[in-house]
């Protein structure tokens, strides 16, 4: 395992405005080592989908700094996060987020024609991870046509395409059953394993965050615990 790769220091995030802020996170320091395994959970409403966003820059903090390799990544622009989420950054939510119109493969490719990549590069990189993800007789299939575990096994494909160092994952399992819960893991642990990425998961489901290497957990906007 390397280095830090992810820190948070002091990190606050208040919503609202007129004395009528809610403060989603209280002064959260955090560090991330490359290739680690992290789970945060946490009750509903303790800041953990917060925290996960202001960490892949979706969000900015209202205190404290966030460091991406101990560069202060919120002192970029909007464009600049925007190029960093689609290349250093990986998401994987709840929710698929996958575009109806067009097939798997398609949306793989979004990310690589995004970043400039040429058609054919673009194409040939989401083949392979949607053959690395067990979906390569799915290609030309649209989400409609998938079933909920293959949407998000298409979402995960996205997420890694351009082998991003980072994953940051909200809820991966919570629209889906058990078993392909625990098969969505499987592949995020192996993926981990395989491409040296880093995977920071938030669950509400303590026996996945068992399987990941570190867990903290969250209540009122603050770490209390740490294993």
């Amino acid at each position: 395992m390397s280095g830090v790769i992810l820190e948070a220091r002091g990190v606050g995030k208040g919503y609202g405005a007129h004395g009528n802020v809610v403060q989603a996170l209280r002064g959260v320091n955090l560090s991330v080592k490359g290739g680690e395994t992290l789970g945060v959970v946490g009750v509903s409403g303790s800041g953990k989908s917060t925290l996960l966003h202001v960490l892949g820059t979706l969000d900015r903090p209202t205190e404290g700094v966030v460091l991406y390799e101990g560069e202060e990544i919120f002192l970029r622009d909007d464009i600049e996060l925007a190029n960093f989420r689609n290349t250093d950054l990986g998401f994987v939510f709840q929710f698929h987020y996958l575009l109806p119109e067009f097939s798997a493969i398609e949306n793989v490719m979004m990310p690589g024609l995004i970043g400039g990549l040429d058609a054919d590069r673009a194409r040939d990189m989401a083949r392979h991870m949607l053959e690395r993800v067990g979906l390569g007789q799915r290609l030309s299939h649209r989400p409609g046509e998938l079933s909920g575990g293959e949407q998000q096994r298409v979402a995960i494909a996205r997420a890694c395409v351009l082998k991003p160092k980072v994953i940051l994952a909200d809820e991966p399992t919570g629209n889906v059953d058990n078993e392909m819960g625990g098969s969505i893991i499987k592949l995020l642990l192996s993926l981990n394993e395989e491409y040296g990425l880093t995977l920071v998961l938030v669950t509400h489901d303590l026996s996945i965050a068992g399987r990941l290497g570190r867990v903290i957990r969250l209540s009122d906007g603050n770490i209390i615990d740490e294993n």
